[in-house]
């Protein structure tokens, strides 16, 4: 969400400031939705302050591409460029998201929650989820289907 390692970790170190300071004050059934609730919202504040441009670039985290990529070819040049450049446009689609269609994007499609985690996560319906992660995809799919892959020897 913030676009950066660092201010990542400076909102990290908040979030982990707030739970040591709330630890007896939450159900520890409900800790994970707690957490990710005061993540995303301290995020959001972050970025209201810092007035981040659009054009920073978008950081995934090692997961991403240990996700969506394939381990086999790893020898290949060819087949390791083409996938570093279909990492590359994926990102680079997800980061022009619209920042209501990518937050949900990225907490399903990458972080693995559901829509009911999601849900409570962002304090939003459930059909708003369902509905804003198809959207994002959608946009994802219109953007991208120009690229068509290639046979990869």
């Amino acid at each position: 969400m913030l676009k950066n390692r660092m201010d990542a970790d400076d909102v990290t170190q908040e979030v982990m400031i707030r739970i040591w300071q709330n630890v007896d004050k939450f159900n520890m059934l409900a800790a994970k939705t707690w957490i990710m609730k005061t993540t995303n919202n301290l995020c959001i504040d972050y970025l209201r302050k810092r007035a981040i441009s659009i054009t920073r670039e978008y950081e995934m985290d090692e997961e991403f591409e240990d996700t969506y990529s394939i381990n086999s070819n790893n020898d290949n040049p060819y087949f390791v460029t083409h996938i570093n450049m279909v990492t590359s446009k994926v990102k680079e689609a997800i980061q022009r998201l619209p920042e209501n269609l990518r937050s949900i994007f990225v907490l399903y499609e990458i972080e693995g929650l559901k829509y009911n985690e999601i849900s409570k996560t962002l304090d939003i319906p459930l059909n708003s989820v369902k509905v804003y992660l198809l959207r994002a995809r959608k946009k994802l799919q219109e953007e991208l289907k120009h690229y068509e892959p290639q046979e990869v020897i």
